[in-house]
């Protein structure tokens, strides 16, 4: 038996504003940022677990407070306890009534919760000398099903329903294991669109983007549609007919503008429309799905929970869910979300242009590939190529696809030497 003995934070900023990497029309000037968490046990493996959440910049200091407050919930605790039921240690930090008090699984504690539990998941993943993906793959529905808090979810998705998806997917799971490993998972690259990009730097990157075979890149949209209109054109001209095309507006609109908005683009193709309103306003976005349709809308990068991707769901608000690996409670509610997905018939294209969002996330697709859904038709993970050398295993990229990790654990532990030279260090 063995205990937690630590929980150490760090407050890592990158400087990316400097070349408006990751500028858009609501966040014009961010700096990616981690809220980082590191697990210690007292167990002889030498094994950590490693989490953390993305930020912007500002504010990452009271995020790594809030994750500062959950160490009372771990020091001491038995480890096998938590990693051997993590469906239990969801309930443990979730359903303090307290902590719930200030959410409740909304905001900056349910995301620190989330990160102390992915951390837990990069632990249990590295004990099991297994990458995360392949973890969670391996095991039964039974125990997949009581990782998830069906709390709020029943009269849309049941456990049995959700057993029957996961029995349903289990015969085809080696072969789809086996295809991963050999040809990876598809991705798009936001790397060419950033909106504080000029002319010459998006054709340039857009061409590239062709040439590193990604099928679809993605244009960042809503300060100017005079600009929207130029930047489009050129980007259609650079990659072609053949290249798939999604903007995102980052919540800028209004609903009735926006619909306005993107029929003045959808001459260029439009693949979909990403966050077009305020990400808690499910009948907007319902009323904007109906109002550019056929171009489909996709969002889900600052889905609160699983009540609310829920609440999509039903209403017809969305057509691509795009999870988050550290917006919600960790790995645990992403699942019940990939699950919801899954009964809804709506394809999962995850949200990723954050620092490490891209390492965190693709164990959650290549899971929803072998163990869910089966399929990766119409599906992709975001690639932005920014930061990655920072992490111990950076993701892998080839002809278009995310090779698939085979590293021990979630990709999420970030390299010590790029801890200590971006961590900002709180003034006395």
């Amino acid at each position: 038996m063995s205990q937690f003995i630590a929980l150490h934070t760090h407050d890592v900023r990158f400087p990316t504003s400097l070349m408006l990497d990751g500028s858009d029309a609501m966040n014009p000037d961010p700096d990616y940022s981690a809220a980082y968490v590191r697990l210690v046990t007292d167990a002889d493996d030498g094994l950590e677990g490693h989490g953390f959440v993305f930020t912007i910049g500002r504010g990452n200091d009271v995020q790594v407070a809030a994750i500062e407050s959950l160490r009372d919930h771990l020091i001491g605790h038995d480890v096998e306890a938590l990693l051997d039921d993590m469906g239990a240690a969801w309930r443990h930090f979730v359903y303090d009534s307290q902590l719930r008090w200030l959410g409740p699984e909304k905001g900056v504690m349910h995301m620190a919760i989330g990160a102390v539990l992915n951390a837990l998941w990069d632990l249990k993943a590295k004990r099991a000398g297994l990458p995360l993906w392949q973890l969670l793959s391996t095991m039964t529905p039974q125990q997949l099903v009581d990782c998830v808090d069906f709390r709020y979810l029943t009269d849309a998705l049941t456990r049995d329903e959700a057993l029957a998806i996961l029995r349903a997917a289990e015969p085809g799971r080696a072969e789809r294991t086996a295809q991963l490993l050999a040809t990876g998972y598809p991705a798009y690259t936001t790397t060419p669109g950033w909106l504080g990009y000029d002319d010459s730097k998006l054709e340039r990157l857009s061409k590239e983007a062709v040439a590193q075979g990604f099928s679809q890149i993605k244009l960042k949209v809503g300060a100017d549609l005079e600009d929207d209109r130029r930047r489009l054109a050129i980007a259609r001209a650079a990659v072609g007919g053949d290249i798939r095309i999604a903007i995102d507006a980052n919540q800028r609109w209004d609903v009735r503008e926006a619909i306005e908005w993107v029929k003045a683009l959808e001459e260029h193709d439009i693949s979909w429309i990403e966050e077009p309103t305020s990400p808690d306003d499910v009948l907007g976005h319902a009323a904007i799905a109906r109002g550019v349709a056929p171009i489909p809308v996709a969002t889900g990068e600052h889905m609160m929970n699983r009540v609310l991707a829920k609440q999509f769901l039903q209403a017809d608000a969305l057509e691509v869910l795009q999870i988050d690996a550290t917006r919600v409670g960790g790995v645990n509610e992403n699942l019940a979300m990939l699950l919801l997905a899954a009964k809804f018939g709506v394809r999962v294209c995850p949200h990723a242009g954050g620092v490490g969002l891209c390492e965190a996330v693709q164990h959650l697709s290549m899971f929803d590939y072998v163990a869910v859904s089966g399929t990766t038709e119409d599906r992709f993970i975001e690639f932005v190529d920014h930061l990655h050398e920072h992490f111990v295993t950076p993701v892998e990229i080839r002809d278009g696809h995310y090779v698939a990790p085979t590293a021990q654990g979630a990709s999420t532990e970030m390299l010590p030497t790029s801890i200590v030279e971006y961590e900002v260090v709180a003034q006395p």
